[in-house]
């Protein structure tokens, strides 16, 4: 019925590189998303390394959906925002290099008032990056949940470009700002280059300037929500993907999931709930 092509995140396996890829290939996945550290971080990537991930890719009939390029520190510090940049911009390059043409990130939470002190100070990094993408037909890719649909949105107009764009992870949505995913899809159509196909529950509302605020694994293992395999939380993903299909969206459902005891077994359940709806 629908023409997304199905990819996992990396990392969400939680084994090494080789087998993690082997494994997505043997599921059915078209494409992988992988973060843009440890052995791939810009500070140690090499020629070498890069050629490496590119046969691995090759040899399991892969290709990159989108590299994760968090730093984790947002955009939200004009002292530490000239080095994020650069390091933004190097990998957008390497992600161009390995065929791709999507960085998602975080880049801290947008306030809804324009006149936040911290709103200009992200305008300007962002804007900085969408010229940049723009410049290599390239996207820098805000992933949602931070802030609703509409307050992104207005944040993007204000850019002057499409370089920076949106990676639309339903689940930050429902479990963070209440936001409704299909309605996102609608605010959001002219921004949507890459989506992550991942389910969740709020248990109850907390700030996400707060949620945002924690280190890694505190946020995940917040009581405030939940995630759940595909198909179990609050993400109503045959109108979702509805309207992923009726905005003209073509590109990867990259399945993600964070915790779990069993993360193989999940991502599994995930593509053939995925088919099961895609047909």
């Amino acid at each position: 019925m629908y023409k997304f092509p199905i990819g996992v995140m990396m990392e969400s396996f939680k084994t090494d590189c080789r087998a993690a890829l082997e494994t997505a290939s043997k599921l059915g996945a078209k494409g992988v998303q992988i973060y843009a550290r440890g052995n791939y971080d810009m500070a140690v990537i090499t020629k070498e390394k890069t050629n490496e991930l590119k046969d691995m890719l090759s040899s399991n009939g892969l290709v990159v959906s989108a590299i994760c390029g968090d730093l984790g520190k947002g955009f939200g510090n004009p002292k530490l925002n000239p080095q994020l940049i650069d390091t933004s911009k190097k990998i957008m390059e390497w992600t161009a290099e390995l065929g791709a043409n999507v960085v998602t990130t975080h880049i801290g939470v947008v306030p809804e008032q324009d006149n936040h002190p911290r709103y200009e100070i992200m305008q300007n990094a962002c804007r900085e990056l969408c010229e940049f993408a723009d410049n290599m037909a390239s996207h820098f890719a805000i992933e949602t949940g931070p802030e609703t649909s509409a307050t992104l949105k207005k944040f993007l107009d204000s850019l002057g470009g499409r370089g920076v764009a949106v990676n639309l992870d339903p689940a930050n949505l429902v479990m963070v700002t209440g936001d409704d995913p299909v309605k996102a899809v609608y605010t959001l159509k002219d921004y949507i280059v890459h989506t992550h196909a991942k389910d969740g529950k709020m248990l109850h509302k907390k700030s996400a300037e707060v949620i945002y605020g924690l280190e890694e694994d505190k946020m995940l293992n917040d009581p405030a929500f939940i995630e759940v395999p595909l198909g179990t939380g609050q993400v109503d993903f045959p109108n979702y993907l509805k309207a992923l299909d009726e905005i003209g969206y073509k590109g990867y459902l990259t399945i993600e999931r964070e915790v779990g005891d069993n993360p193989k077994s999940d991502i599994e359940l995930a593509v053939n709930f995925l088919k099961n709806i895609i047909g």
